[in-house]
């Protein structure tokens, strides 16, 4: 056994260097500048926990938090919802299988700024597909990005976007599924939707506390689709595209880096608070 571990160790030397260059120093580099004023990259004043001071009076912050919760909300209800939905079709087919599963995931390897340009065509007043769509039925057109509908414009692409990517972990938990439980359910006179509710639900309980636990983390990292799209603009300024105008735009990287932390700490806590209500008996197997 002492033999095996320095290939172990060798065998995870590189991931450890790609988290410790990519994630961890980045981390602390932003835990470390979050302490500071600064006005580039070189100018830089110790100003303490003002920082994080100025996060509770920032009414800018508040409201792309509160727009980040709601695209949230539509990613758990739309995103794993439908994502769960054609698992559960696809696993009561007995044919293609792995063609729905590639066609559903397919939108999951294309870029979300790619997929954000299509929609803003999409989108567009004059010559947007949806547009052209209402003038044909006689229709008045609609101004999809103005502040009462930007927000939910901005949310259906980043909705779409990973419903293939749960459908595959949905698709996937369903498949170690015993067939010995589906016949004795059968035998039962359980079928249909009541073997879903009774049966493949509960079984695959905790694939979905992770997923949604994914969605909540994933959301907080929301920004090429409003930023390709709006711009933050019109009500649609989430904590992504905040902390990029402050850190980017303003070369305020101190503030930027503590809306960073601040994103990260809020992130861990709402995935904490999810797993927290989602706690339950597992059924194994």
């Amino acid at each position: 056994m002492k033999g095996d571990r320095k290939y172990i160790l060798m065998f995870l030397l590189p991931t450890a260097l790609f988290f410790s260059v990519f994630l961890y120093y980045p981390f602390f580099k932003s835990l470390y500048l979050s302490f500071y004023r600064t006005t580039g990259f070189f100018d830089k004043k110790f100003v303490g926990w003002n920082n994080y001071e100025r996060l509770f009076t920032d009414k800018l912050l508040g409201a792309a938090t509160l727009h980040t919760l709601e695209i949230m909300l539509y990613v758990i209800v739309f995103q794993v919802g439908i994502a769960l939905v054609l698992a559960v079709l696809v696993d009561n087919i007995s044919n293609l299988k792995g063609f729905f599963r590639t066609v559903f995931f397919f939108p999951v390897v294309i870029s979300g700024t790619a997929i954000s340009l299509l929609f803003v065509l999409f989108y567009n007043y004059n010559f947007g597909l949806l547009n052209n769509i209402l003038a044909n039925f006689g229709i008045e057109k609609v101004l999809w990005l103005d502040e009462s509908n930007a927000l939910r414009a901005v949310s259906i692409p980043t909705v779409w976007h990973y419903v293939g990517f749960y459908f595959v972990l949905f698709l996937t938990a369903m498949s170690k599924i015993p067939s010995d439980f589906y016949e004795a359910a059968k035998l039962e006179g359980i079928t249909g939707f009541k073997k879903t509710t009774k049966l493949t639900i509960p079984l695959i309980l905790s694939d979905i506390k992770v997923v949604i636990t994914l969605a909540i983390t994933g959301t907080m990292k929301v920004f090429e689709f409003v930023w390709v799209i709006t711009s933050g603009q019109n009500g649609t300024e989430v904590l992504g595209t905040y902390m990029y105008k402050k850190a980017m735009v303003d070369q305020n990287f101190g503030y930027g880096s503590t809306i960073a932390i601040y994103m990260v700490v809020f992130g861990v806590l709402l995935a904490l608070l999810a797993n927290r209500l989602l706690k339950s008996e597992e059924i194994t197997y």
